[in-house]
């Protein structure tokens, strides 16, 4: 997996765990992203500490909620089996980038 395949499956997994909250509400994020925080959707895997933050100023502590679902969907485009015992979405992206590109498989 390329540095751009796992941006490309992170975006993914973002629409996808935004759409477990219904396509009205993933359009609203989506647009309240763009609009007041100026992080548009294609941009998030680059800006990941930028849409974590716009989350948080949306959900508060709802964001942890989340981050899980995001986290469980890249999980599975990935094929990894890990527990997410702290769903810190920034964390674990880091962790598995480190696993993919480090370990000399990319």
């Amino acid at each position: 997996m390329t540095p751009e395949d796992f941006q490309k499956t992170i975006l993914e997994a973002v629409d996808e765990g935004l759409s477990s909250l219904g396509e009205s509400p993933k359009q609203a994020i989506l647009f309240h992203l763009e609009n007041t925080f100026k992080v548009r959707r294609d941009e998030i895997p680059k800006n990941l500490a930028e849409f974590k933050r716009a989350l948080e100023k949306i959900f508060g502590p709802g964001t942890l909620y989340l981050e899980r679902l995001i986290l469980e969907k890249l999980r599975e485009k990935l094929d990894l089996k890990f527990e997410i015992e702290n769903p810190d979405l920034l964390n674990n992206v880091e962790e598995l980038k480190k696993r993919l590109f480090n370990s000399g498989d990319a």
